[in-house]
């Protein structure tokens, strides 16, 4: 498993990782984002614990038109914390319209889920505001690219057994090629301040992995961290969209392949049938970390089974 290096990164803030592959996922340095034309690709944003009414919010969102402007993305998913310090209506404007105006002129949907500061106060104003597509819900499901993908939209704040069900009843329904969930409490990470929910790592993970999501985005932990893959699925923490923990990461930490916490950053994600390419993207426009997941077909256990025998 391999990152291509970026230059502009110091040793502590970077960790190219050779671990083992796994059966689901491939990490290459190839030259990401060439494509070939004709082939079904959607290309997205994802940014996390983002709306803090800072200028380092107003600057990476301006660097997120700057991409758009020069490859353009299709929407924008959130993981939560999207309006400081409490979520409530009143910061709508001053702390997500004025700092995003560009994108939202554009009309570049943003798709949100919730965490922890937006539903001290702020639960219902934020699933029911328009420019969050949450229609009401605080979960839901987002199906995109004519069955290319179909993102879970969890919310960690509050994952009872009416949402596990529906988690476990919408997977098994999904024949998207890709599932991915989103949510903001990460089940796994390298932060010194949260780091992994393990209550939440016990019930969803297990659904995750029956099902066959092969990525997952949290926040929380305001960083960049790719973790080594964990049972087959890639998991990220992208929370440094608008507030950043500098030196919040243990370097030690046996789970992190790359991390970055040095500038804020927002993700850049294509996808096709086959395989799919990031990037993490600080506010000045360093990549901070890139590649690819590949998808591969798992093979049934009654044909891995039968193939042993021989």
């Amino acid at each position: 498993m391999k990152v291509r290096p970026n230059l502009y990164l110091s040793r502590r803030q970077m960790l190219f990782s050779l671990a083992s592959l796994g059966a689901s996922a491939l990490i290459k340095p190839s030259s990401l984002f060439a494509r070939d034309e004709e082939k079904k690709v959607l290309r997205f944003a994802v940014l996390g614990d983002w709306g803090s009414g800072y200028k380092e919010e107003t600057e990476l969102a301006k660097k997120m038109f700057e991409t758009y402007q020069q490859k353009p993305f299709e929407f924008i998913l959130t993981v939560g914390d999207n309006i400081y310090p409490n979520g409530h209506a009143k910061y709508f404007a001053p702390k997500f319209e004025k700092p995003f105006e560009d994108l939202i002129k554009a009309k570049v949907p943003f798709y949100a889920t919730l965490g922890n500061h937006d539903v001290e106060e702020g639960r219902e104003a934020q699933i029911n505001y328009p420019l969050f597509n949450m229609n009401g819900e605080n979960y839901y499901k987002l199906s995109k690219g004519n069955g290319l993908v179909d993102f879970f939209m969890l919310d960690s704040t509050d994952f009872d057994y009416e949402q596990q069900s529906w988690l476990e009843q919408s997977l098994k329904d999904s024949t998207a090629h890709w599932k991915i969930a989103l949510f903001h409490h990460p089940l796994y990470s390298s932060g010194l301040k949260h780091g992994s929910q393990d209550k939440i790592k016990q019930i969803a993970e297990p659904i995750f992995v029956r099902h066959g999501v092969k990525v997952v985005f949290s926040g929380h932990d305001h960083f960049y961290e790719r973790m080594h893959l964990q049972k087959g699925i890639q998991y990220f923490v992208t929370g440094g969209g608008g507030k950043l923990r500098k030196g919040g990461l243990d370097m030690k930490s046996s789970m992190r392949a790359a991390s970055y916490d040095v500038d804020n950053h927002f993700m850049i994600v294509e996808i096709d049938e086959t395989e799919t390419l990031f990037k993490a993207i600080s506010r000045k426009g360093q990549i901070a970390d890139e590649g690819a997941i590949k998808k591969t077909l798992a093979i049934p256990a009654s044909a891995a089974a039968a193939s042993a025998s021989y």
